[in-house]
């Protein structure tokens, strides 16, 4: 019996959830003997049309990660929805838009500006920047155009299941692959992850008094506490409550605070305004310019609140 095939592809992201598949480690031969891998360019040489190749529906299942920034990833997002049955969102930046959408503060033309022209250790004098057309001894060149904003994939394709983190841990991911194999999936639309709040599992949740309450907010890199120490209790800013569970506390282990890349649980429509609504209600002051001073203490408070989930965000979810 043929074994069923499954794809692996790179959008807009940083490489670290395909080396989330290498570090499936010794699991990775349990995956091989289950299925045919037929598309992982990052690993292997395929080319695009092996994809174009497959009959529609032919791929058992697909994970992308990453956002959808150009046009040829948009295409890839739409070539592999349409071969595959299932399509997994893998990873923050799928899931959620990521870091990379936090460009989504800035117009491609700003975006340019900045990259090829006003960074330091740029030299161009002309001030080229890419174009998706251009013409070099007679020949013409072609480059995927640079969309003015970042999407999720769910803002682009149809997507079947999110698998979150930045990366999404090895045990999720054995799990999701063992789900798909078995048949044994939750409903379509389902992040296949925990619903719990990191609250519930973060290892220092004994220490977090009943209600807190802070008088100043500290950053981690000025502030040293004690590993077993609740961080919003210490006035260090830990996305935990907004966010979902299932990463096995990594930062929180490394002594960091939760940045929310598992995104939010279903009961939160926007992870970013959950978080300020919870951080406002346990700033102990009544007083305005106490309050005023407290939230201009925070750094880059989009950038903080909205770190992974921007393009998902109620003000940019629907961004075309």
């Amino acid at each position: 019996m043929a074994k069923p095939k499954v794809a692996f592809y790179w959008c807009a992201s940083c490489g670290g959830c395909e080396e989330a598949v290498v570090d499936l480690a010794e699991d990775i031969l349990k995956v091989v003997e289950k299925v045919d891998i037929v598309f992982w360019p990052v690993a292997m040489d395929f080319k695009r049309r092996d994809v174009e190749g497959l009959g529609d529906g032919e791929l058992a299942a697909v994970f992308i990660n990453g956002a959808i920034r150009t046009s040829e990833q948009e295409e890839m997002a739409k070539l592999l929805r349409r071969k595959s049955r299932l399509v997994v969102a893998f990873g923050s930046c799928a899931y959620l838009g990521g870091i990379p959408g936090l460009a989504n503060l800035s117009s491609k033309d700003a975006v340019f500006e900045t990259v090829y022209k006003k960074v330091p250790t740029v030299v161009n004098p002309e001030g080229v920047v890419p174009r998706t057309e251009t013409d070099v001894d007679g020949f013409k060149l072609k480059l995927p155009d640079f969309y003015d904003g970042v999407r999720t994939l769910a803002q682009v394709i149809e997507v079947d299941y999110f698998l979150p983190g930045c990366a999404p841990p090895p045990d999720l991911i054995m799990e999701a692959i063992n789900k798909i194999l078995t048949g044994e999936l939750p409903e379509k639309g389902s992040v296949l992850a925990p619903e719990k709040s990191l609250c519930d599992t973060c290892p220092r949740r004994d220490s977090k008094p009943d209600k807190i309450k802070i008088s100043d907010i500290s950053r981690i890199a000025y502030k040293k506490i004690d590993t077993d120490k609740c961080f919003l209790a210490e006035g260090i800013i830990c996305l935990g409550p907004a966010t979902r569970s299932g990463c096995g506390e990594r930062c929180i282990n490394a002594n960091m605070p939760c940045r929310g890349c598992f995104g939010p649980t279903r009961e939160v429509l926007d992870q970013g305004g959950k978080f300020l609504s919870g951080l406002m209600s346990i700033v102990d002051t009544q007083d305005e310019e106490e309050i005023k001073r407290i939230a201009d203490s925070v750094i880059d408070p989009v950038g903080l609140f909205y770190m992974y989930s921007l393009p998902y965000s109620l003000r940019m979810k629907f961004l075309k």
